[in-house]
């Protein structure tokens, strides 16, 4: 399995920790990024894991210093060999920041599509609820082919648009225990799923007390394979290959 979308500089012992996963059966996993020194985390560990380096800035992160912004851009265009995607980016909804700035951060995000667009990179999105409508209007209008929404939350009509659109979804361990998320499975063909922990974000239901890693996976591939009424590892073999189709 890959783990599409993981905090992975946010872990200590990390080369212990991967070692398990790897004997888990976790074969690689997508690394996103906060801001300007975890994209250098980031692709200091793709140097040494089986991992897609996705560096970005986190729009539920304060703005952006001018500086630590150039040089990001800077960044991107010097690593762009190393990278998979552009991420995590997108737009806020839960902090403060949200309200007071968000015409600012619409402004960057479209920026931001724009140097992933002309990089041919994919992007992976912080997008939920009425940012899910806006983001997909700014990929729609600079024609990006490959996005991946994660953890989404948002009306039916938007995630009909998303999938008509070819761009890609996942789910996280909430799966396993929250309606929501099986609701949300409805509207996505199997073609288009991810599955994703956003680690070391806790979970809660049968995951109480217990650390995120990729070896959560299993759980969320059983609880999928079972509302698509398909056996696991046809479904384990079409997940991967999607996350391998947009990361590259």
């Amino acid at each position: 399995m890959i783990d599409a979308h993981i905090h992975l500089d946010q872990y200590d012992q990390i080369d212990e920790r991967i070692k398990t996963w790897q004997e888990a059966g976790i074969s690689g996993v997508v690394a996103v990024s906060t801001d300007l020194p975890s994209s250098y985390r980031t692709l200091e560990l793709k140097q040494r894991f089986p991992a897609f380096a996705a560096i970005g800035f986190h729009p539920e992160q304060p703005f952006p210093h001018p500086q630590d912004w150039e040089e990001w851009v800077h960044l991107v265009q010097k690593e762009r060999p190393q990278l998979g995607a552009i991420g995590e980016v997108g737009l806020p909804h839960y902090s403060a920041d949200a309200t007071t700035r968000y015409q600012n951060h619409c402004e960057r995000f479209e920026q931001i599509v724009q140097i992933a667009s002309s990089l041919s990179l994919p992007l992976a999105l912080h997008a939920v609820y009425e940012g899910a409508q806006t983001a997909l209007s700014i990929l729609q209008k600079y024609a990006v082919k490959y996005a991946h929404f994660h953890w989404l939350k948002a009306e039916a009509s938007i995630i009909k648009q998303i999938v008509r659109c070819g761009y890609y979804i996942s789910v996280t361990p909430e799966v396993c225990y929250r309606e929501r998320d099986r609701k949300l499975l409805s509207f996505v063909p199997i073609e288009q799923l991810l599955l994703e922990t956003d680690g070391p974000w806790p979970f809660a239901g049968p995951f109480s007390g217990m650390e995120t890693s990729p070896l959560l996976l299993k759980h969320s591939l059983q609880t999928v394979a079972a509302l698509y009424k398909q056996d696991v590892e046809t479904v384990k073999t079409t997940i991967v290959s999607n996350t391998k189709r947009i990361y590259r």
